[in-house]
């Protein structure tokens, strides 16, 4: 038997820009990215704390260092700037795996302001 479980997550981070005419997704910073544990088109759940909206998308990769978080296409219309997120994604595993689930809170800036590693074993 599978099981979802979280992979990774970024918590706090704000938008910075909202983009309706691009075709999709949620760009974020290659660094917020690289701490989480995200890929490029992977697969993302955003909870939008500010509006209690949540939907799924897609990541694509942010300019590195500038702390960007970009809401596109569809998902431009599910926050504003400053709104603060929850970007994260999951894994599905069977019974004995063992997983290192990323998660990074982000600051006001969304740089690193503290990150973890906790290994499950599933």
């Amino acid at each position: 038997m599978y099981r979802k479980y979280l992979k990774g997550k970024i918590h706090g981070a704000r938008v910075s820009e909202t983009n309706i005419n691009y075709s999709g997704s949620i760009t974020v910073d290659l660094d917020l990215m690289d701490a989480a544990g995200l890929a490029p088109f992977e697969m993302v759940t955003v909870v939008n704390v500010t509006n209690a909206e949540r939907f799924e998308t897609y990541v694509i990769e942010g300019e590195r260092g500038s702390g960007y978080i970009g809401l596109n296409g569809g998902a431009a219309k599910k926050g504003e700037p400053g709104d603060t997120l929850i970007i994260f994604s999951s894994i599905w595993a069977k019974k004995g795996r063992k997983i290192d689930v990323k998660v990074i809170i982000s600051d006001s800036s969304n740089k690193v302001k503290e990150s973890r590693v906790t290994r499950i074993v599933t």
